[in-house]
């Protein structure tokens, strides 16, 4: 297992999910201050890839360079607001589910054998010897 790179992995993700947050809080911010760029916005958004932050970035900066560099300033805003807990976040996050898992999987494991799984009282213990025959 490659640590570095699964952080590295992480961190992509982390900054491309805050690129969409970003973009989704100007959205909500320009359709009660400028409707018709919220609209522009959401359409431009919905046509083209936000998956890769960076890439959607570049694009749009060709189209418009003041809402690049407004999500660029609510992202670091963002990031800076969030990343310092995020740790812990995860850790407790992450473990509180396993346990949940566990816990699932040791009921599961536990529970006796359901009753369609066993022989039906009426068939008599000749029948259920007869039906399971190799």
């Amino acid at each position: 297992m490659n640590c570095k790179q699964v952080a590295k992995d992480t961190a992509r993700v982390l900054q491309n999910y805050l690129t969409y947050q970003a973009v989704r809080t100007i959205i909500n911010q320009l359709s009660e201050t400028n409707p018709s760029q919220a609209l522009w916005l959401s359409q431009y958004t919905s046509s083209h890839n936000i998956q890769d932050g960076e890439v959607y970035l570049e694009e749009l900066m060709a189209e418009n360079k003041e809402l690049v560099l407004r999500i660029m300033s609510v992202r670091e805003h963002l990031a800076e607001a969030v990343l310092e807990f995020m740790p812990e976040m995860v850790h407790i996050g992450i473990s509180q589910a396993n346990m949940e898992h566990r816990r699932q999987l040791l009921t599961r494991l536990t529970q006796s054998p359901s009753v369609s799984s066993t022989t039906h009282p009426e068939t008599s213990e000749s029948e259920a010897d007869d039906s399971f025959n190799p």
